[in-house]
């Protein structure tokens, strides 16, 4: 399904936003490695918004995951400081491991091993 403009627009605020968050509340760096947020899909009521985080050289990505999530209220407090003014009601917030990157080291390797089968 198609992301309408607004939704597109919310996201990147959120996205925007929670960056900054992280990086105030000393999230960004955990367990030796680095979270990003990765990106932001929003519903198209606004109501819930889906926030894919990325670990890099992080130990326990799992454990990082149920940390941030038990400062999720903490998060979504600083967050409706931010945008109060932009928006109506403040999505509920869930997060998830984005795991593109895994994915595009997995299809070099098989790449790899093609090319040298060949």
């Amino acid at each position: 399904m198609l992301e309408g403009k607004r939704q597109k627009q919310v996201a990147a605020v959120l996205e925007k936003d929670l960056n900054e968050i992280f990086q105030r509340l000393g999230l960004a760096m955990m367990d030796g490695g680095m979270i990003s947020i990765a990106s932001v899909k929003i519903t198209p009521d606004l109501f819930d918004a889906r926030v894919y985080l990325s670990f890099f050289k992080v130990a326990d990505p799992i454990s990082a995951l149920k940390a941030i999530e038990e400062r999720a209220w903490e998060i979504k407090r600083e967050l409706a400081a931010r945008v109060k003014h932009q928006l109506r009601s403040i999505p509920k917030l869930s997060f998830y491991i984005d795991d593109t990157l895994e994915y595009v080291d997995k299809m070099e390797q098989l790449f790899k091993e093609i090319k040298k089968k060949d």
